[in-house]
């Protein structure tokens, strides 16, 4: 997660959002739609308040404007951010829009077990990934 603008595809997801401190990884597991990860791509940090304040802000602008573009595509009810890093010790957030009909409306987003979640078929996942790119404002 530390390699400096990150690679365009981290074998999880694919990369829709180049900002400027961070990229935006739609996930290829079928965990909700629109499922996202946003990862920091300058010099390792773990936490936000690790980052002087412009960078923060830099971060949570590109946080915000990789959501707008998954709130304008898949069109859910609610946006939910988790700053984890429990696993994964380096700063990024899962994005996972949330609906009507998820598996647990109205309450905290609960993650299946990793081996259970089918994959988004690939064409699929691809053409989606194409689509989110272009709504991407220049």
């Amino acid at each position: 997660m530390c390699a400096e603008d990150g690679p365009e595809d981290t074998g999880f997801g694919l990369r829709f959002f180049e900002g400027r401190v961070s990229n935006a990884y739609l996930q290829r597991a079928a965990v909700q739609p629109g499922y996202t990860v946003v990862v920091w791509t300058r010099p390792h940090v773990v936490e936000p308040m690790d980052l002087p304040p412009d960078e923060a802000a830099s971060y949570w602008r590109d946080l915000t404007d990789a959501a707008s573009v998954l709130q304008r595509h898949f069109r859910p009810i609610k946006m939910n951010f988790l700053t984890l890093g429990n696993e994964l010790p380096h700063l990024h957030t899962h994005v996972i829009p949330r609906y009507s009909q998820d598996p647990n409306p109205g309450r905290p987003f609960s993650f299946p077990d990793p081996a259970k979640v089918p994959q988004i078929p690939e064409d699929e996942f691809r053409a989606t990934v194409e689509l989110l790119r272009s709504a991407v404002p220049l």
